[in-house]
């Protein structure tokens, strides 16, 4: 094939600046799988080289110009044809012509906004690349190369403790609190569960950590719920005036930032679930 100039009759990688001293991170991928990515944070320049790399020695390759892409977008998957790009930057490498020998362009995109943090869900995906085009006339030669965005955040000012008093009526009455209603994501949860009335054979009790995507708006919305965290806290009955405490350690489980509202195409938002088991 590539004997009538059909295939690809060169190879183009991309090569970030620094990309031996800058940090990584671990993203989930949409079968599952992990892959490891460099990290950047919002406001931060991304450069670096694109190298061109003729298949053939002394062969020569025309092309309608080549440009460099860095996007940011959301795909929902029940929407593939879609996907939503919230940043759209693009450089242009070359001018058209024809590549003779190997070839590098340099690309630098100064202080790029990187607003939303990267995330891969149930039904939504959000990622940034970037993706260089070679312009042909037969089929453009493309490749794209992931980054991951995290998101900096500050102590929140306020970060009350969540306490509350419920019950069945004659029956059960528990008064729950939890230190506080914001966590980091390597944090503990501390709290405690008092039991004020028992009159009800409980055999044990749970904590849960649920997660919910929610995408799509108003009466589209689609939510899906997964249980990340499940701890027993308790086993057997308590009595009148007893005190259970519970200790959650965050940093085992695989957590995301809460988000809301991403760019008017989904949430991610978790809730504690204490769950009681009777006879």
């Amino acid at each position: 094939m590539s004997f009538f100039g059909f295939g690809p009759s060169a190879d183009i990688e991309i090569v970030l600046d620094g990309q031996d001293s800058r940090k990584t991170a671990e993203i989930k991928t949409e079968d599952g799988k992990k892959e490891k990515h460099l990290l950047y944070y919002d406001g931060e320049t991304v450069a670096g080289k694109v190298n061109v790399t003729m298949k053939k020695a002394g062969s020569k390759m025309e092309h309608q110009g080549i440009k460099i892409e860095f996007i940011g977008q959301i795909e929902l998957y029940y929407d593939r044809g879609n996907h939503h790009e919230f940043t759209s930057l693009v450089k242009e490498l070359a001018r058209p012509g024809e590549i003779t020998g190997n070839t590098s362009y340099g690309f630098e995109f100064q202080q790029v906004e990187k607003p939303y943090e990267s995330y891969t869900g149930a039904n939504v995906r959000l990622r940034y690349f970037l993706r260089v085009t070679i312009v042909k006339r037969l089929s453009d030669s493309v490749k794209e190369q992931d980054i991951i965005v995290h998101t900096l955040s500050q102590y929140p000012e306020m970060n009350s403790s969540i306490k509350m008093e419920v019950g069945i009526e004659d029956c059960l009455h528990i008064e729950f609190e939890y230190n506080k209603s914001k966590y980091h994501l390597k944090d503990v949860i501390v709290g405690k569960i008092y039991f004020l009335l028992v009159r009800i054979k409980i055999k044990h009790m749970e904590i849960q950590i649920i997660k919910r995507e929610s995408t799509g708006t108003g009466p589209n919305t689609y939510n899906e719920n997964e249980t990340i965290a499940k701890y027993e806290i308790m086993d057997g009955a308590p009595v009148r005036g007893e005190s259970i405490p519970i200790r959650l350690f965050l940093s085992g489980y695989e957590l995301t930032p809460t988000m809301r509202d991403i760019n008017k195409k989904f949430s991610v938002r978790y809730y504690l679930n204490l769950v009681l088991v009777d006879e």
